[in-house]
C-alpha cells in the first residue's frame, strides 16, 4: 500500500473520491453517457482495455480525449485506415547520422492510446495492436520494447458502415475487457449538448490523477476481498453462456453458437471489485457482478443464425441469463 494512505480502507475511500472528481470534470465536456464514463474509468482502474461502439456523432472520440485530459498521462490518437501498416503504429528501425540502426517509437508508446475506428484497418495491423495490448511490449527486428506503464487502449468502432471494414475476430475481441455501447442522448441531454457546442464557452478540463496513482489503484482493486459465493456466481454465469455444457439453459442452446471463455470470469470478478469500490463498498456482492455483466459478456458470446433471424440481440440473451 502507498505511504500516501494509512490502510486499504482509506485508499478505497480515496478511489471513490477520485472517481467523483473525475466524473465531475468530464461532465464539463460530456453531457449524459454516465454508464460509458463509468465503464471506461472502471477498465482503467482494472488495467483493462475498452471498445466503444456507437454510430457517428455520439462523441466517442471527444469522450476519450476528455478522459485523457483529466488523467495526467501521455496520450496518442491513431486514426485507423485501410493502408495503415503495423510499423506505422509500433515504430520501426531507422538509420541515424552514424549509419547505425536505432528504434524510432511509434504512437503506441503512450499511456493512453485511442484506436479510432479500429475495424477500418487490415488484420495484420490489428494483430500488431493486439499483441501490444496483451503482452504490453512491441517486438521490432527481434528486439522487445516495453510499453509505458500504465498502458490502455481505448478503441472506437462504428456499427453501421460495414463497407471497407475488417471486423475484429472473436479471439481479438476477447482482449478487450469491456465492450461499451453508446446510445442516442435523451431529448434533454441533446438540448444541453446543442447549447454547449453552438456557443463560445470552452470547458477548462484539469488533470486530476497521475499515472503513479492509477498504478496504486490497480493494485488496490486486486486486493479487494470477494466472498466465495459471489466468485462462484460470476463463474457460473459465464459457464451458462456455453451451449455445449450441461449448465446451459435451453434458451442459450437455442440462440448461441459459442460462449465466453475463462477471461470473461476473470474480468467479471475484477470489474465487480472495482464497481464496488467506486460505489462505496469494500467488497463486491452479486449486484456488482450483474451491474457490469453486459460490458464483459457482450462481445464474448456469439449468436447463431436463429438469433439473427429472430432479431434477438446479445444484450437480450445476457438479460435472460441474469
Amino acid at each position: 500500500m502507498s505511504e500516501q494512505y494509512k490502510n486499504e480502507v482509506e485508499a478505497a475511500d480515496a478511489l471513490r473520491e477520485v472517481t467523483q472528481k473525475l466524473k465531475k470534470e468530464i461532465s464539463q465536456a460530456i453531457v449524459g453517457q454516465e454508464h460509458v464514463v463509468d465503464g471506461v474509468l472502471m477498465s482503467i482502474f482494472c488495467n483493462g482495455h475498452s471498445l466503444l461502439i456507437g454510430v457517428p456523432g455520439l462523441a466517442k472520440t471527444l469522450l476519450i480525449n476528455t478522459i485523457a485530459d483529466v488523467l495526467d498521462m501521455s496520450f496518442n490518437r491513431i486514426q485507423f485506415t485501410p493502408d495503415l501498416m503495423p510499423s506505422d503504429i509500433t515504430g520501426s528501425e531507422v538509420l541515424d547520422d552514424n549509419r547505425n540502426f536505432k528504434f524510432s517509437k511509434g504512437p503506441l508508446f503512450a499511456n493512453i492510446v485511442l484506436a479510432d475506428e479500429i475495424n477500418r484497418t487490415p488484420p495484420k495491423t490489428q494483430a500488431a495492436l493486439l499483441e501490444a495490448m496483451q503482452e504490453k511490449t512491441v517486438t521490432v527486428a527481434g528486439q522487445d520494447h516495453k510499453l509505458p506503464k500504465p498502458f490502455f487502449v481505448l478503441a472506437t468502432q462504428n456499427p453501421i458502415e460495414q463497407e471497407g471494414t475488417y471486423p475484429l475476430p472473436e479471439a481479438q475481441l476477447d482482449r478487450f475487457m469491456f465492450n461499451i455501447t453508446l446510445d442516442y442522448p435523451s431529448e434533454a441531454d441533446e438540448i444541453e449538448i446543442v447549447k454547449r457546442t453552438t456557443g463560445n464557452i470552452q470547458p477548462d478540463i484539469k488533470s486530476i490523477v497521475s499515472g503513479a496513482q492509477i498504478l496504486e489503484f490497480q493494485k488496490l482493486v486486486r486486493n479487494v476481498p470477494i466472498a466465495d459465493n459471489v466468485l462462484e456466481y460470476a463463474v457460473r454465469l459465464v459457464g451458462k453462456t456455453r451451449p455445449n455444457k450441461e449448465t446451459a439453459t435451453d434458451y442459450v442452446k437455442q440462440y448461441l453458437s459459442y460462449g465466453a471463455g475463462p477471461r470473461a470470469s476473470q474480468n467479471l470478478v475484477l470489474a465487480a471489485k472495482c464497481h464496488a469500490l467506486m460505489n462505496g463498498k469494500y467488497s463486491p456482492d452479486i449486484e456488482n457482478v450483474q451491474a457490469i455483466a453486459h460490458f464483459v459478456l457482450r462481445h464474448r458470446v456469439v449468436k447463431n443464425y436463429k438469433a439473427e433471424a429472430e432479431g434477438i440481440s446479445v444484450d437480450d440473451i445476457v438479460n435472460k441469463l441474469l
